[in-house]
């Protein structure tokens, strides 16, 4: 199945799934530990920290929590970090779940793949790899990884999967530091190696609350500028959109706190076994070590999807809510509130959604509709953005 058709099925299984509250897809985080430090990572811990090391469940663990996440129907299974490969004993974990059953995706930096790492995952190929790649020049990757020497490894860890027949998808954030090599990146990766890409610029803060991420990340208009020039991302929003656009909440009643998969049909576990509603969120966390992944979902996380906001916010009734990407963890990490508006995200969205066509009903007090303080600086924005972007011919197509 090619990435496109996974996306067409997986969003088709959404809708069959969710009114069942199957716990269909599930993140894990083998560990914290990174052998890289990159400027930008959310969940990022040296190689050395004793204590991130000696808290990570053990290889008997992961096997017993895998085989009651396929108990209770987990099919999607996502490994990540910190960098999956730092663990000596990943390759057995992997090859546990992977005859358990579970469809995989790795995620990994790729500089710790080996010869025999990639020999490995080919008898027990994952459905996708996935390989960050920050540069197209070793200087500006190993500026943002912090590590001199770590794109020629990534580069050979990529060369040596494609070898034994695992071509992985490539992808970076865009940031302050690259964003000048995203489209020579974009064109070494599908030209040369013949690889897909992909990038993003939702930058945000790390899960211990460090704001520092956000020193790198991209203005509002400058992801905005991204999406322009790469005529297919606006294809794919104004698609994302029309499936999951759902009508405004009614005033009169209570509203779900959690509008994303997270609780409902999705979980992450972290690195420490505490189970939650994904990756970004470490607040309440029910602890896989002292009870069953099956008490976990039914029990705890049935009560956390079930939790009502407190307070009508502008977020509540806005159809855009799906592509700004606002929820809970991200207000957490951000604003410091799970209900408190995240103004980035909110500006993202509603730019993404002018400069696409793509309707915005009545949601609320928003500075960024009509007759809001922030509307009309705003469509001027938009409007300069959208012709510099056709004037100065810099679409991709």
């Amino acid at each position: 199945m090619d990435t496109q058709s996974y996306q067409d099925w997986s969003l088709d299984l959404h809708d069959r799934v969710v009114a069942q509250r199957v716990p269909i897809s599930g993140s894990v985080e083998v560990t914290k530990r990174c052998n890289l430090a990159c400027v930008h990572c959310y969940n990022n811990l040296p190689l050395g920290d004793q204590h991130a090391h000696r808290t990570e469940l053990t290889y008997g663990d992961h096997c017993r929590i895998l085989e009651e996440m396929a108990a209770e129907g987990c099919l999607w299974l996502l490994y990540t970090g910190g960098e999956i490969l730092v663990r000596k004993d990943f390759l057995d974990i992997y090859g546990y779940a992977k005859k358990a059953g579970f469809l995989i995706t790795l995620f990994t930096n790729a500089t710790l793949i080996t010869s025999s790492v990639a020999e490995y995952l080919a008898a027990w190929n994952p459905f996708s790899i996935e390989v960050s790649l920050y540069g197209r020049t070793a200087a500006t990757h190993d500026r943002v990884t912090g590590v001199r020497g770590s794109f020629d490894r990534a580069m050979r860890g990529v060369r040596l999967l494609m070898e034994v027949g695992l071509p992985p998808i490539l992808k970076t954030m865009v940031i302050r530091p690259n964003r000048h090599e995203l489209w020579e990146l974009k064109r070494f990766v599908e030209e040369e190696l013949g690889l897909e890409f992909r990038f993003d610029a939702m930058i945000n803060p790390r899960v211990d609350s460090s704001l520092s991420p956000l020193d790198v990340r991209l203005s509002p208009e400058e992801v905005l500028e991204l999406d322009l020039k790469e005529p297919n991302r606006r294809n794919e929003w104004v698609k994302f959109c029309e499936h999951f656009r759902r009508p405004a909440h009614d005033p009169a009643q209570e509203v779900e706190l959690y509008a994303c998969g997270g609780s409902h049909n999705a979980f992450a576990i972290d690195a420490s076994g505490k189970l939650s509603t994904c990756v970004l969120w470490h607040g309440d966390s029910y602890d896989l070590r002292e009870g069953s992944f099956m008490k976990g979902w039914e029990e705890f996380l049935l009560k956390v999807s079930r939790k009502k906001a407190t307070r009508r916010t502008k977020c509540l009734a806005c159809e855009l809510r799906s592509m700004c990407g606002m929820c809970p963890a991200n207000g957490v990490l951000e604003r410091g509130d799970a209900e408190e508006p995240v103004d980035f995200l909110c500006q993202v969205a509603h730019l993404r959604a002018y400069a696409f066509e793509i309707p915005i009903s009545p949601h609320g007090e928003c500075e960024y509709c009509p007759g809001g303080t922030r509307h009309k600086e705003m469509m001027r924005s938009v409007e300069k953005l959208v012709m510099r972007t056709e004037g100065s011919g810099l679409s991709r197509e």
